[in-house]
């Protein structure tokens, strides 16, 4: 006896307004837009790296308010259906480490949260928030 394994459907995932930034799925859309409405719509989410972790660089993420926008800083809106739209902002050097990247939300008991999955990382950790180019 044979039993197929079924694999979920893949996500569908959303750039920023203007086709770049990263790629954000419906999870993490209606995760992000939720958490923007209770906050305010004078934050706005920053994306980017830092060195450290188990494999060299970590990824940092965290609400900021709009007047932390620094010169140079790269910024996106989405626009997710049905909900207020958001931005990210990025700083140019972790957008070099970072561009591609797939932010996915997962609300599983384990391993739930927020997910990266990055095209540019040569090695990445466990724990999914750390990675090596």
């Amino acid at each position: 006896m044979t039993s197929a394994i079924s694999n979920p459907p893949a996500a569908t995932a959303h750039t920023g307004k203007d086709g770049k930034g990263i790629l954000i799925t419906d999870p993490a859309m209606k995760q992000l837009a939720g958490l923007t409405q209770q906050l305010g719509d004078q934050k706005l989410l920053r994306v980017g790296v830092r060195s450290g972790g188990c494999s060299g660089m970590s990824y940092t993420m965290d609400f900021v308010e709009a007047d932390s926008i620094l010169p140079g800083d790269e910024v996106y809106v989405y626009e997710p259906s049905g909900a207020a739209s958001f931005r990210v902002v990025c700083d140019p050097k972790s957008l070099l480490y970072i561009y591609g990247m797939q932010l996915d939300f997962s609300s599983a008991l384990i391993g739930g949260g927020f997910n990266f999955t990055n095209p540019n990382a040569s090695q990445t950790c466990g724990c999914g928030s750390s990675f090596a180019v």
